[in-house]
């Protein structure tokens, strides 16, 4: 884990301290939704740039750690403009969270399985060409190619245009040379 920690460092994401993140998000007052490792809160940090922040369960389960580990290192390290933002992570003893662009529009499933709101045909087909990009740009695209495994209408999320963006990398993986796509 240390070692992890060490790489993460040379990377993009910051590290946030837990204090911070209780700052952000208000004692983590407002949910946005939760899963199975963990719940998602809004925040909002001084300079007003609002935030995603995803509080894992049981900071001392594998599981929880391997995807931890998981989403930081592959997400951390990509970019694209249809892939959901990783502004950074906590790693304190009481604590692992993820630290992302807030998405106003929330899941394309909201959209697909609700009368709450209706996307029209030219919207759906820029959602779909959109996240197909992304998808590209991971298998494809990236210095080292990424596999999702998880695609689906609740891991795609849209900005405030309903722009998609692929998030949920926990189950992702590295792909290898011998990998077929």
């Amino acid at each position: 884990m240390d070692q992890f920690l060490n790489d993460m460092e040379k990377e993009k994401p910051i590290r946030f301290i837990s204090r911070q993140l209780k700052i952000a998000t208000d004692n983590f007052s407002t949910l946005l939704g939760s899963g199975g490792f963990g719940a998602v809160y809004k925040g909002v940090f001084n300079d007003e740039t609002m935030v995603a922040v995803k509080v894992l369960h049981g900071t001392s389960d594998k599981r929880i750690e391997q995807q931890f580990m998981a989403e930081v290192g592959t997400i951390g390290r990509v970019h694209h403009f249809n892939l959901v933002r990783l502004y950074g992570f906590c790693f304190d003893k009481n604590l692992r969270a993820l630290v992302y662009e807030y998405l106003p529009n929330g899941s394309l499933d909201r959209f697909l399985f609700t009368q709450e709101k209706i996307l029209g045909f030219e919207k759906l087909h820029e959602i779909a060409v959109g996240t197909a990009k992304g998808i590209a740009y991971l298998h494809e695209e990236c210095q080292q190619r990424v596999i999702h495994y998880d695609i689906k209408p609740e891991n795609i999320l849209l900005d405030s245009k309903s722009c998609p963006k692929v998030a949920d990398f926990g189950l992702a993986s590295y792909a290898t040379g011998k990998t077929l796509i």
